[in-house]
């Protein structure tokens, strides 16, 4: 069987116009004889994106490949994951996608999987196991796009910092990202980072009340934050609001949740850089099509070498990020990703190009 051409999968580098056309461009996979069970564990739905557009996108690849999809959800829980991957495995998948509630945690259950000849491909979150086939979006780059907008528009000054779940090493790859840009920076005294903190489960609310608290032990002295995704710049938003500097303190995001380029347009957040994830899951039910043809991870097409933070050499595909501000909206208004009526809801006609 030829083994799918991954079309979605781009080396990390330059941003290109090619990196905003939607998954549905991506090279259809070739039916596989005798057909193929994908079984994905997702770590949960609390983000918008996970069943908008990433399951429906993997769906659609494997069901082009002859495969056929189930799945289970965890709930945000570490343990339910471990079990929901056995589950899988017993149901009579072929191939494992697993998007990590912690990525140390699901070590056991990937390397069971991996002994009985299951391949296992991390999706969006690393699993620190070179024998896992690691599907994600530059994440470090993320951080760095993140950063670059929000340093422009606040080269000196106090800065938060709200990071994500501890146990997703995305957190410290975003983390990575932010230093490249704002480290000289803050070495240099320019910038002052006055509060920092992980968020577990990437939870909004929570948040929320991390920037109430940074807000408080500052005298509402704060430049700009640095949130490391939509969800959580959204709770951010609200803090400020609370204090009435929304629009006034820059805020970064990620993910092109519709509320958050919502809030882009609206001036309340200054940049969400998008993944679409459509790309993400095309490369990785594409890439469960091929597996089950060939278990050899390194003959699937577009992959690269990745060296992680545990000292790994994991044979990945990095696809490319792109941040969206004011100055290009419509970006994601020509990918269909978001309608003018949902992107410009509130705007005020003519303040932003996008909305007219």
């Amino acid at each position: 069987m030829r083994i799918p051409k991954l079309a979605a999968v781009m080396a990390m580098g330059a941003i290109t116009l090619a990196a905003c056309q939607p998954a549905a461009s991506a090279e259809p996979s070739e039916p596989v004889a005798g057909g193929c069970v994908v079984g994905v564990s997702w770590n949960n739905y609390q983000e918008e994106r996970w069943a908008r557009w990433d399951e429906p996108a993997i769906e659609a690849a494997i069901a082009a490949g002859g495969g056929e999809y189930i799945s289970n959800d965890a709930g945000s829980s570490e343990e339910t994951q471990l079990t929901n991957v056995e589950n899988l495995i017993a149901q009579g998948a072929d191939v494992l996608i697993i998007l990590a509630q912690s990525g140390p945690a699901i070590v056991p259950a990937v390397e069971s999987a991996i002994s009985q000849g299951v391949p296992v491909i991390a999706y969006d979150r690393l699993i620190e196991d070179p024998d896992a086939l690691y599907i994600t979006f530059d994440n470090v780059g993320v951080g760095r796009l993140e950063a670059e907008v929000i340093f422009e528009l606040v080269p000196e000054g106090k800065y938060v910092i709200i990071k994500g779940n501890q146990a997703d090493a995305n957190a410290d790859f975003l983390r990575e990202g932010y230093e490249q840009v704002i480290g000289d920076a803050v070495a240099s005294g320019a910038i002052e980072i006055v509060g920092e903190t992980y968020t577990d489960n990437w939870d909004p609310a929570l948040a929320q009340t991390e920037m109430e608290q940074f807000l408080t032990e500052n005298n509402n002295d704060v430049d700009a934050v640095l949130a490391e995704n939509d969800g959580m710049a959204g709770g951010v938003v609200a803090a400020l609001e609370a204090q009435g500097l929304a629009g006034d303190v820059p805020v970064s995001g990620q993910d092109g949740d519709q509320a958050a380029l919502n809030r882009v347009a609206l001036g309340t957040q200054s940049v969400s850089v998008w993944k679409d994830a459509r790309e993400l899951g095309t490369a990785a039910g594409d890439a469960a099509i091929a597996l089950c043809g060939n278990p050899d991870i390194s003959a699937v097409a577009g992959t690269a070498q990745f060296d992680s933070p545990g000292g790994n050499s994991m044979t990945s595909i990095l696809l490319t990020p792109i941040p969206i501000t004011q100055d290009n909206m419509n970006v994601v208004l020509d990918a269909g990703w978001i309608d003018e009526a949902a992107l410009c809801q509130g705007v005020a006609s003519g303040t932003v190009d996008a909305c007219p």
